[in-house]
């Protein structure tokens, strides 16, 4: 009997998967969306392009303010530091102390010299008045002489008295008309060294007022204080450092008073005006915080032509680059209170270049902020010169 192998099964045909959903309507729903999107760029484009109103606009800006440099004006060695980086200070406000022993050791000297001057001054004056009494004086002993003479020569003419006694009187007369005008001349050198002024305005006295100034402005250097309100920054100094007048010591910085250096390309300036408003954001905040802020001034040239090595165009192969040109920004101290910038920090700025009424060229140069310092007249040291001048007068 033979053996038939059973035919082996074919596999089952796969089952396709039964579509879900209208793909009609899924297609229809992305064209829909597509067109929708389509548009609204287009829209956008259309405001963006021909409504929006124009601006320029960079990233290339930094916040820039003043460094007041602190530096010693006399030399010294350091004290006392009240204030270090970081630090907040007012305006007035005691920085660093410097060893004031030899300033106060000159100011000693100047006020004695100041004494010296008035009583000096004053012996003048009575000078004056010895010398009128010597005039007086002299005029009578010239009178007595004449007087003395005449009879003389009244009795020589009678044969009273020799020739040689007439000669003595004769004598006696010349010497009372030279000891009058030596008096005299006396006189006028005395006047001419108090002519015209008093004990307050004596150039002796003027002179040595001038150096007690000196010597208390001096000592005054041995005490520094803040000339403005800021932060303390790039402190050098340390106590027990002897300083040299000139010696840089710290930097205060006002963060209430900063702008911001923006760099535009000169494809941007065309367009560009004073007093243009500007809005700021910085990277420090984000675009959550803008800061509102106007142009007031463009700078006098490109950053390369006032580089350290500018660009020599004219000799090798030339490649043109679009320059750059610092704009400077103002920005509102209100805003920089409620959130305060660094120098330094990175910005973008955004200036509405709609309004162009504004001038091209720069302002008008005015005059700067000041501070407080402690330069000039001080009331205590014109009250000392006062009491010195009346203790001695």
């Amino acid at each position: 009997m033979t053996d038939t192998a059973a035919p082996t099964p074919s596999p089952a045909p796969a089952l396709t998967p039964t579509p879900t959903g209208k793909p009609r309507a899924r297609r229809r729903a992305f064209l829909i969306l597509g067109a929708v999107l389509a548009v609204v760029l287009i829209i956008w484009a259309i405001m963006h392009f021909f409504f929006a109103p124009p601006e320029e606009e960079t990233d290339d800006a930094y916040v820039a303010g003043d460094v007041v440099a602190i530096t010693a004006r006399d030399p010294g060695t350091v004290t006392q530091l009240h204030a270090d980086n970081t630090q907040s200070v007012t305006a007035g406000q005691p920085l660093i102390d410097l060893d004031p022993t030899t300033a106060d050791v000159n100011v000693a000297a100047a006020a004695a010299e100041l004494a010296r001057a008035v009583r000096s001054t004053r012996a003048d004056f009575t000078r004056v008045g010895q010398s009128d009494a010597a005039i007086v004086q002299a005029e009578a002993e010239l009178n007595r002489a004449r007087d003395d003479y005449a009879r003389r020569r009244g009795a020589a003419q009678q044969g009273a008295i020799s020739g040689e006694e007439l000669s003595h009187a004769a004598d006696a007369v010349k010497v009372a008309t030279a000891n009058l005008r030596l008096a005299r001349e006396q006189r006028r050198q005395a006047q001419s060294a108090v002519q015209g002024t008093d004990v307050n305005t004596n150039p002796a006295v003027l002179a040595a007022i001038a150096n007690y100034r000196r010597a208390a402005v001096a000592r005054g250097h041995m005490h520094v204080i803040a000339p403005i309100a800021g932060v303390v920054a790039q402190r050098t100094v340390q106590v027990g450092q002897q300083v040299n007048a000139g010696t840089p010591l710290m930097a205060i910085v006002p963060l209430d008073r900063l702008w911001v250096d923006a760099n535009f390309r000169e494809t941007q300036l065309k367009d560009l005006r004073i007093g243009q408003p500007v809005k700021i954001t910085a990277d420090m905040y984000g675009g959550d915080i803008v800061y509102h802020g106007r142009v007031i001034g463009l700078a006098a040239g490109s950053g390369n032509a006032f580089a350290l090595l500018p660009p020599q165009n004219a000799s090798g192969n030339w490649i043109k680059i679009v320059q750059r040109v610092p704009v400077r920004i103002a920005l509102d101290s209100r805003e920089l209170r409620s959130n305060p910038l660094r120098v330094g920090l990175s910005v973008t700025t955004t200036v509405d270049t709609a309004d162009q009424r504004g001038a091209r060229l720069a302002q008008a140069a005015a005059a700067p902020y000041r501070g407080d310092t402690n330069v000039g007249t001080d009331p205590k040291v014109e009250a000392e010169i006062r009491r010195i001048v009346a203790a001695n007068r």
